[in-house]
């Protein structure tokens, strides 16, 4: 924070549009096993027979139910069992011209069968019999039974209630069906205001926040499970039950006073922000203290929030001040450096604060936190509304999730992705919380899953590694390090245990300190191995400690600040892809990822613990010689729907790269780096109903393939549409791995990818394109939510390296870039 960036070249901006190409749609078809005839017949039996129980169940549900409670389409909700890997069968579940919907979708362990609950109004009654009838008495002009996909892979049919419509973890659900618990009620499109008259009428207690995605609107109610059983037979509002979830209090409060002269010697050298400073940090934690010397210059009282008047903007003891904590390594980073150094303190940007935690540190009723994030953004956004801001939060909760959405991150994704106003916002991982040991070390931590809403697809999630091994202090003399220099840091949660589709997180590691342990007790977190910062009450002391993810989060805070304090004009999607694409791993990462021999499930998972590795401020601002980077910020509309037809892939993009061809083919047989990375945000629907295509989380997504040096245009043309047919067929796409890339098709989750490619100059000379093309999501899948024609950003970050090796690759792409360039 004291240096200087160093005077190398800034990046090269290629200006223009990627040249638009067509796409042919893949033509995918299922096909359903065939049965033997007597097979079939008692299949077709057991099924009517199961069908014929649920709806005589539910029509004495429907003649039970209580003239006053009733809200809706009369209907009832059954669940339909299938076997285990048959996800695709669920989209045939439904038929929206007959208003049957597939609300919630539930997974066992592995191989055990899949639970589809659907919502049949009263005058489908009859659907799913009719489809079993006309399979046992009928077929096709081909001579196959009639409805055989659908029918055969239908195991049994029964009444839905409550239990049938919970998608968290089943051992949440309540043993008791009349405890009282907080549950997050996602109700179908439209079914707000008859949901909460029937609430009312029921005794269930409310939260008057609310959180709407397209096809889903989210509310906490307080309730038993037999209340909600009465609920479901009384309406068709639900569509799915999860448990509401406490915000935890896992900050760390740790000693480590520190001379109050050191504070006023930084303030001597100090260069604060400018009061009408266009770039804020903006911190939703438990406050911050202003009257703290090193951060009062930054923090204007206009600037100093909170969601609750009554609890007031300042922070509290009640957590341990961690909010002043986070708020002085966003603006200094680690202060120890600071405070030894003898250069300028420039701050470029200002500080926000928004207090979303109570008093006390203590079992709260749980909120809707995606509504709270976003009114404590919108508090500092009303305050300065054309300020550029990062937003961070550190505060987390435990999750089980194995990576699903939850309505907290939704909703971050969801304030990602608005428009006009895109934002970044940084996600600390969370932290292990129980006691850990040296043998405990990343055996652990490959288990333990990152927390709520860190799995946000959209959001820049940090996790912690930590360089800090030197202990000096000699009451731990004897005492050592549990993590080793450049490794992970030992509370850092990771999405190794998380399912393959869901995104890679951490996206970076930033230091997070370490733990000590004297060889017979668990690690402990001593002053030597954290970071330094401020103290929220500094009448007493003005310095204390910071560590783990809440440490990583401020400081990728303080990173994303600078990148947009300089480069104010970029989107939030180039300054989250800068970061990623800055990171490298250190060498005891990359130990661990060239002792894997090339295979890319081992990588994967060490992927998922490390992310892209530890992000590098110069990198991300700068190029030098011998490193130079191109950024594309561009857009195309990855689909289409003309006259009524069926939706259908529309555009993708080639960018012609402006490489330094002589000064490469120069090098000849010399060893380069290509380093690609392309990140854009998705519109979010969260709604659990099997993840399959049609119910697909992500609104789009991208991807990106680079030209082989062999390749003609056409040729590359021909493999991209190859590639994308492939993926929309769930094959292994095409092109994205092999051709030394170090990760291929594993990159392709989420909605950031980052590869690195290794070959020699002469070949690198030749790569001269990329390509961007779209691959399936709810906007094409879903086009009555006419979202279909819609438009979707991206930037594409590439960066190319000869290490090792004296040469200009700079200056002869500045000249071809100096003009505008058709790409």
């Amino acid at each position: 924070m004291a240096d200087e960036f160093p005077r190398d070249r800034p990046h090269l901006f290629i200006h223009g549009r990627g040249a638009v190409e067509p796409y042919r749609r893949p033509n995918r078809k299922m096909d359903a096993p065939a049965l033997p005839a007597r097979d079939r017949a008692l299949h077709a039996a057991a099924l009517e027979a199961a069908i014929g129980t649920a709806l005589d169940a539910a029509r004495r549900q429907l003649a039970d139910r209580d003239a006053g409670l009733a809200a809706g389409t009369p209907g009832f909700y059954l669940e339909v069992v299938v076997p285990a890997g048959e996800r695709a069968v669920i989209d045939q579940l439904a038929d929206r011209r007959k208003l049957m919907e597939v609300v919630a979708v539930r997974e066992g362990d592995p191989g055990q069968p899949i639970t589809a609950s659907v919502f049949v109004p009263k005058r489908a009654e009859d659907y799913y019999l009719n489809k079993v009838r006309d399979y046992r008495d009928k077929e096709t002009a081909k001579g196959r039974p009639r409805n055989e996909p659908l029918v055969t892979r239908m195991e049994t049919v029964r009444l839905a209630n409550a239990r049938s419509l919970f998608t968290d973890e089943e051992r949440l659900f309540p043993k008791n069906p009349q405890e009282r618990v907080w549950w997050e009620v996602w109700l179908r499109e439209g079914r707000r205001e008859a949901f909460e008259r029937l609430a009312n009428a029921l005794n269930c207690g409310l939260k008057a926040h609310a959180v709407k995605f397209p096809e889903r609107e989210v509310m906490l109610a307080l309730a038993d499970s037999a209340t909600l059983d009465r609920l479901v037979a009384h309406s068709d509002v639900v569509a799915e039950l999860r448990r509401g979830k406490d915000t935890p209090a896992f900050f760390l409060g740790l000693g480590g006073a520190e001379q109050r002269a050191w504070s006023e010697e930084v303030l001597e050298r100090l260069e604060p922000p400018d009061a009408n400073a266009s770039v804020a940090v903006c911190l939703l934690d438990s406050g911050v203290r202003r009257t703290h010397p090193l951060i009062n210059p930054a923090l204007a009282p206009s600037d100093w929030h909170t969601i609750n008047p009554a609890w007031g903007p300042d922070d509290t003891p009640a957590w341990q001040g961690h909010g002043t904590r986070m708020a002085g390594v966003a603006l200094y980073g680690d202060l120890a450096p600071v405070l030894t150094g003898t250069r300028a303190v420039a701050l470029p940007f200002r500080l926000e604060s928004v207090r979303i935690l109570p008093p006390e540190a203590q079992a709260n009723d749980p909120e809707l936190y995606g509504a709270i994030t976003g009114e404590a953004i919108a508090r500092a956004e009303v305050q300065a509304p054309r300020r550029k801001r990062v937003v961070a939060c550190a505060v987390t909760s435990t999750t089980i999730s194995r990576g699903r959405p939850s309505s907290w991150s939704a909703a971050v994704d969801q304030l990602c992705f608005e428009e006009p106003d895109r934002r970044i916002i940084v996600l600390s991982a969370g932290n292990i919380a129980v006691d850990l040991t040296p043998g405990d070390y990343l055996v652990r931590n490959d288990v333990e899953p990152i927390d709520d809403p860190a799995q946000a697809w959209n959001a820049l999630t940090v996790g912690a590694f930590t360089e800090k091994v030197d202990i000096i202090d000699p009451t731990f003399a004897g005492w050592r390090p549990i993590a080793p220099a450049g490794e992970l840091s030992p509370r850092s949660r990771t999405s190794v245990p998380w399912d393959s589709q869901w995104p890679i997180k951490p996206d970076v590691v930033f230091e997070g300190g370490n733990l000590a342990h004297d060889g017979r007790n668990p690690g402990e977190g001593i002053d030597d191995l954290q970071l330094l910062t401020t103290f929220y009450r500094p009448e007493l002391r003005h310095f204390t400690t910071l560590s783990d993810t809440s440490a990583g989060a401020a400081l990728a805070a303080n990173m994303a600040g600078m990148i947009l304090a300089e480069r104010p004009e970029l989107w939030p999607e180039t300054v989250r892809g800068l970061i990623i694409h800055s990171a490298e791993w250190t060498d005891p990462m990359w130990a661990r990822i060239n002792a894997c021999g090339g295979r890319k499930r081992q990588i994967h998972a060490l992927l998922r613990r490390y992310g892209y590795g530890v992000p590098d401020l110069s990198r991300a601002l700068r190029s030098a010689r011998n490193d130079l980077t191109l950024l594309v910020e561009d857009e195309l509309q990855p689909f289409q729907c003309e006259d009524g037809g069926r939706p259908k892939t529309r555009d993708m993009k080639l960018h012609s790269l402006p490489w330094p061809r002589a000064e490469l083919a120069a090098l000849g047989a010399a060893q380069v780096e290509l380093r690609a990375t392309l990140s854009y945000f998705v519109e979010p629907n969260p709604g659990e109903r099997g993840w399959t295509r049609r119910h697909r989380y992500a609104s789009h997504g991208l991807r990106f393939r680079i030209k082989l040096a062999t390749e003609s245009l056409n040729e590359f043309r021909a493999r991209i549409n190859q590639a994308a047919r492939e993926e929309e067929e769930d094959a292994a796409a095409g092109g994205g791995g092999g051709d030394n890339w170090l990760l291929g098709a594993a990159r392709d989750v989420g909605s950031v990818h980052s590869d690195l490619w290794r070959g020699t100059a002469a070949d690198l000379a030749n790569r001269d394109a990329i390509g961007v093309y779209p691959v399936g999501g709810w906007w094409k899948e879903k086009p009555y939510l006419e979202r279909v024609n819609a438009h979707a950003r991206y930037s594409l970050i590439v960066t190319i390296r000869v290490p090792g090796v004296d040469v200009d690759i700079y200056t002869p792409v500045e000249a071809q870039i100096a003009v505008p360039i058709e790409t």
